[in-house]
Parts: C-alpha cells; structure tokens; sequence
C-alpha cells in the first residue's frame, strides 16, 4: 500500500486575510465576542508519490515560501481550541483536484490522490455553546462536515458496486393508492398523476416492466428544473391582489391577451400559462417582422442571432449566442457552488454551440445581509452567509474563467428569505463559419468531453424541484454541483480553434 504523505500550510501574518475575516465575521456577525484571535491551516494528504516527489509538491505546489508557514506536526498552546472540516464525500474539491493536477505536470508522473481539509483554531474564553455556534457557522452539513485528525492509511475512497439493471416488477399492475405509496416511498420529484401516466404508458404501449434507471431519468427530464413545471402550469383564473403595481400588471394582462387573440386566434392547444407570457413578446415581434437575424435550428441551447462583424477592415458572419440560468435552490443550501455553477451552467449553452463567452451579468435577491445571526430562520443559512458567499463563489468562477462581469445587481426584500434569487446571464460570440450543424446518425461516435468531478450533481435537477424540509439537508448535500472553471475554460479556448470545426 502506498504511504500517504501529510503537510500543513498556513498564512504568515501580513497574508491571513481569510483568517482575519472570518474572525471579524464571527464576532460582528455571530456576536462570539470573546474571540481574540483565529488561525486557518490548510492540510494536504497526498499518495502515490515518493518522499522526494512530496517535499518538491510542498516546496512548489501546496506551499508559497514568501506566504506561507510549513509544518508536518501540528500542535497549538495552551488556551487555543481547534476543530477540522472537509468537504463530504463525491463532492467535488477543486483545491485538491488542481493540487493533483500541478504535482503532474511537476513530476511528469502519474497523478496522484490528493485531500484537503482545514483546520480552524481559535483563542479566547468561548463557551460550549459558543464552540457549536462557530462550527454551525463555518461547516455547512450540505458540503462539508467536521474532519478526523487522524492519518488516514489510504485516500482511495471505496465506491458500493451499483446492482446490475433491474425491472421494478408489478409496476404496471399498481393501482393508484399503490402509486401514489411508490412515489412518496421513492422521493419522486414528478407528481403521482405524472408517475400514473408512466404507469400507464408503459403498460399500454411499451407492454414491459420499467427499470429504475428509465423512472429516474424520467423524472429528471419532468422535474421543474428541466420541465419548468410551474412555468407552465394551465392558469384558469388570474387575480392581482391589490398594490401600487395592480394598475401596471392590469394593463400587462390586458395587451398579453390581446396579443394572444392576433397570434393564436381560436386555437385550442395555447393554454394561458407564465412560460406563454414570457415568450410571447417574442413571438410577437417576430411576427411583426422585428427579428429577421435570428438564427433558428434544432439546437436550441442558447439564443443565437445572425450578426455582421467587422474584424481587420474586413466584414465576417457571426454567431450571438445569449442564455441566463437560475441557481436559486443550490445558492440557497451551498452559497459558494450554487452561485459559481450559476456561472458555469449559463455558459455551457453556448459553448455547446461552439461560441466563445465573453460577457456577463449577475442579478440576485437577498434577505436583509445584517440579520442577526439569532434570527436566522431553522434550518437556514444566515442571509450574510448566504450573500457574502454566493458573491465568492461567482466571483471565482468567473476570474478564473477569465469573464468579465459587467452588470451586477442585488436587491434586498424579505421575500427573498424564503429563497434566494441567482440569476447568472452570458453573451458569447462564434464565426458563423466555425458552427456546422448536421443531424446525428446511427453509427456516430460520441465524445463526451469535460473535467473530473466528484458525485456532486446527481439528482440536482430533481432535488431543486422539490419541497425541502429540515431532514431533507442530509440527502440533498448530493444535489449540489461543484464547477471545474479550468476544464471549462479549456473547452472554450478549444472551441475558438479553427480546425476543430473542419
């Protein structure tokens, strides 16, 4: 068995930025008062390396001479307590990833296991209580929980062997009690009348027993996520309460129904719906006559208009590519990876149509950010937490993508605290050249291109579609992705190559 190395990296004075944040942020915002001082360490534990190729990885990788403090004991003086914490396990840790990463390219090896944790140590006459508030406060149970101290004797993480595929037999004969038992049993994200309808289906057309892998991947495709459910959802009567706005969205209303009566006419299959009332100024317009440059195809992952760029005194065709994305359940449980995936999710759709993103915009909505920590709602994070961290975890993603942010907007509303709004938005841009668009056949090979993760993700789609409780924090922490900007950024600048579309 391979020996694993460990080493301890902290920040001399002068450079512990991070240390002295959040012992700022634990007395103002936590009230913990009689903290007088607060140390980071960053431990690595490293295996599949030699004793010569782990003091190289130290002296050049996980340590900074000039920054850092190097150690491979730890231990502290008296009147100082101190606690670890790691990211759970399948979720995606991009400090050990690109660690690993470096210490290839630096010994031209293979690449070896790496994990991270970090050690929070801090002094001052704090209670018990005051201990379990710093730890609720900086371990949040969704990502990360409190690590061991102990030397580990491997880092390979033992996966369970899935069973082979099966059918869930007696599917097609339940009944509708029997369903509707199923559905709250499995923690369906589709409702009962739409698992009854796959009952059915598979019933009446297919003639066979689904596998749990089809219910599932179901589900997925039908969550609101995907589907957007709510969006468009048949709406039988409309009310506006009454406000300073009722008279603005009376007269919404009445030309949304005007319009509907030009572009539908008497057809039955147009059902009033929020998804309509977002789309149909642009049906509209392009009925009119306003929107001869967009660019229709099958591929329908980002908006995409026709535009004439001049490039070196020279006219050329291009590609516009536009998409938004809303992260608002992932910010609202991981602040930090529901923000920054915000950001990466929003340019993969036009990085799938081969466009180079190279502008953003970030909305959001937040509680009020100076909310006592008291107050925090149960089974909340602190609305400070929330917003410091999703600003972090943008921020981030977009420097090291290498995308600038040019709107940023966020407003403040109690309503928000029920659940917060991340809105991420791109523009990215191609040589309509590059874009060869053709239709799949039988016989082609697949590529599936991307970057490591962890299991970080799985069920994301269904588990922001559904109702979440107080319990449902223990299951739901793998329902929270954690971006690789890097990779995508290498996807991007491969994209704008020329001979990749020939």
């Amino acid at each position: 068995m391979a020996k694993v190395f460990r080493v301890f990296v902290e920040k001399k004075k002068g450079f512990d930025v991070e240390a002295g944040n959040i012992l700022a942020d634990l007395q103002s915002n936590v009230g913990i008062t009689a903290l007088e001082d607060l140390r980071i360490i960053n431990r690595y534990d490293a295996e599949g390396l030699s004793a010569e190729e782990f003091d190289r990885a130290v002296a050049q990788v996980f340590s900074e001479a000039n920054q850092d403090n190097v150690c491979y004991e730890i231990s502290f003086e008296d009147g100082w307590r101190y606690f670890a914490t790691e990211y759970l396990p399948g979720q995606y840790d991009q400090r050990a990833d690109s660690a690993a990463q470096c210490i290839q390219l630096l010994t031209a090896g293979e690449r070896p296991a790496v994990a991270s944790a970090k050690i929070i140590a801090f002094k001052g006459d704090v209670s018990d209580d005051d201990i379990n508030k710093i730890k609720s406060y900086i371990i949040n149970p969704v990502e990360s929980r409190e690590a061991s101290m102990e030397l580990p004797e491997s880092l390979d993480i033992k996966a369970d062997r899935p069973d082979d595929i099966v059918r869930i037999d007696g599917f097609i004969s339940k009944t509708d009690g029997e369903i509707a038992a199923y559905h709250s049993e499995m923690g369906f994200a589709m409702s009962v009348a739409d698992l009854c309808w796959v009952r059915d289906y598979f019933k009446n057309d297919e003639g066979r027993e689904p596998s749990l892998t089809e219910l599932k991947v179901i589900d997925t495709y039908w969550s609101d996520h995907c589907r957007h459910t709510t969006f468009a959802t048949q709406l039988d009567e409309i009310k506006i309460d009454e406000s300073k706005y009722s008279a603005a969205i009376e007269q919404a209303l009445k030309e949304y129904f005007e319009v509907r009566d030009e572009l539908y006419k008497d057809r039955k299959d147009k059902i009033v719906c929020l998804m309509d009332m977002a789309c149909i100024g642009t049906k509209a317009l392009k009925k009119w006559g306003y929107v001869d440059d967009l660019d229709e195809s099958e591929e329908i992952n980002a908006c995409s208009i026709n535009a004439e760029v001049e490039i070196d005194g020279k006219t050329e065709p291009w590609l516009i590519q536009f998409k938004n994305e809303t992260h608002n359940h992932p910010t609202e449980i991981e602040p930090f990876g529901g923000a920054a995936t915000c950001l990466g999710g929003a340019i993969r759709d036009p990085l799938s149509g081969r466009a180079y993103v190279y502008q953003a915009m970030r909305v959001t909505g937040s509680g009020d950010p100076t909310t006592p920590f008291e107050e925090t709602l149960p089974a909340k994070l602190p609305q400070s937490k929330i917003t410091t961290g999703a600003a972090q975890g943008y921020s981030s993603y977009g420097n090291q993508i290498g995308l600038a942010t040019g709107q940023v907007v966020e407003l403040y509303d109690e309503g928000y605290v029920a659940k917060r709004m991340e809105i991420g938005a791109v523009i990215g841009a191609s040589p309509k050249k590059n874009v060869i668009r053709e239709v799949p056949e039988e016989g082609d090979i697949i590529v599936l291109l991307g970057g490591r993760t962890g299991r970080d993700g799985c069920g994301g789609a269904t588990g922001s579609s559904k109702a979440h409780n107080s319990q449902s924090i223990e299951t739901c922490g793998a329902e929270v992705q954690k971006g690789n900007p890097p990779t995508e950024r290498k996807i991007q600048r491969l994209s704008a190559k020329p001979r990749l579309h020939r």
